[in-house]
């Protein structure tokens, strides 16, 4: 009860399959997904951390903290040249990052990944990146642990969640989010929902983010359609949930694979299209809106109606398609909250997350793949955090 006091919510849903071989695995639906159970080992001590499902007679948002300890240098991992996920290392000795004024020290519980990462990685776009060594992570959820002179709207051992890095390409954070701590400015966060859990929080920011500045920088609005190609990927997933759930679509469409377009369906796609087996552009439908996420862009300006609007994330661009990179703030985060804490917008996790941190290589791997359902997760990141709160 103590670690689902912590770590759990209040009959909350954690979006994680069962794991089956490939060659069997069924349809994804939102009904598909399973609650699941966490091994954590930690000084020769193995905990069962429960993450939903559980009644907690006290939210984790409501632990009283009084002070942290935060050590000079603490865990993470590191490269310092680009290239494939060989160049990734896990140190013990990374420098805790300082906290200017308008920031807040997170200790971080969970982290997630992005396309964003392993191409920053990889040096796609090293002329504005921040210098090297890079510690990686835009996606971060974790506790306040330290606060700047300037910071008025958090305190110490609030539970918060954020993408770290206002321009993801325009010299994003040095010290990222796979460490035990990253320095982040009060404006990029928002208090975590007290109905989601740390792996959850993790998932969103980036990916919401977009999604929902897409939509708006395409004027979307209530009475509007849709179609959504890679539905059930990251940002996919949530621009179909926020299309229907918060801007009031009239239609929702959305491409998947085969054995995807049950979760497009349970996410509220009104039609889920099998792109194995149809071509979109062939289907008499027009859309307003066509927000690419997987980098189709010149098939996505055949289908969109006259007047509308094609967002494209990555690709070649065609008028009327326009590309944007996401501006990270909290009070997006903070304006979707409700939408988060009443169950209309759900985390979409992939099935073979989380990832402990010492498999990071591996998340990464998997990710680079294209072949994640929702987003990747690592967790945990900070072993000791919790085990400090069982303890107390």
């Amino acid at each position: 009860m103590i670690m689902e006091a912590l770590l759990s919510s209040t009959t909350t849903t954690t979006l994680r399959a069962s794991l089956t071989p490939s060659s069997t695995k069924p349809p994804l639906s939102l009904s598909t997904f399973t609650t699941t159970t966490h091994k954590l080992s930690k000084s020769n001590k193995n905990i069962r951390l429960r993450f939903s499902g559980a009644t907690s007679p006290k939210p984790a948002t409501e632990t009283a903290v009084d002070t942290f300890t935060v050590p000079s240098e603490m865990k993470g991992w590191v490269y310092d040249e680009y290239g494939g996920v060989d160049v990734l290392k896990y140190s013990s000795n990374v420098t805790v990052p300082s906290v200017n004024d308008d920031q807040v020290l997170v200790k971080v519980v969970a982290a997630a990944l992005n396309p964003v990462d392993f191409k920053r990685r990889l040096g796609k776009f090293q002329a504005t990146d921040s210098a090297l060594p890079t510690v990686p992570g835009y996606d971060v959820a974790g506790v306040v642990v330290k606060v700047g002179k300037q910071v008025k709207g958090l305190k110490l051992g609030d539970e918060v969640y954020g993408d770290i890095s206002e321009k993801a390409l325009d010299g994003p954070k040095q010290s990222g989010s796979l460490a035990e701590y990253t320095a982040v400015e009060e404006k990029l966060l928002a208090l975590k929902p007290k109905k989601l859990d740390f792996v959850q929080a993790a998932s969103l920011p980036l990916a919401i983010e977009t999604a929902y500045e897409g939509l708006e920088r395409a004027g979307f609005s209530e009475g509007k359609s849709i179609l959504i190609l890679n539905g059930a990927g990251g940002v996919g997933s949530l621009t179909i949930q926020l299309a229907k759930k918060v801007f009031g679509a009239s239609k929702v469409a959305a491409t998947a694979s085969t054995s995807k377009l049950e979760l497009l369906k349970s996410l509220g796609a009104d039609l889920a299209i099998d792109y194995t087996k149809e071509d979109f552009e062939q289907l008499p439908d027009k859309y307003d809106v066509v927000f690419d996420a997987i980098g189709q862009g010149e098939k996505a300006v055949k289908v969109v109606k006259e007047g509308g609007s094609v967002v494209v994330l990555t690709g070649a661009v065609s008028p009327p398609g326009f590309r944007f990179v996401v501006t990270s703030t909290g009070s997006t985060l903070t304006k979707l909250n409700p939408y988060l804490e009443s169950g209309k917008v759900k985390a979409v996790i992939d099935p073979n997350s989380p990832f402990p941190i010492d498999r990071v290589k591996e998340a990464f791997s998997y990710l680079e793949t294209g072949r994640a359902t929702g987003k990747v997760v690592v967790y945990p990141v900070s072993e000791e955090y919790i085990l400090e709160k069982l303890a107390q």
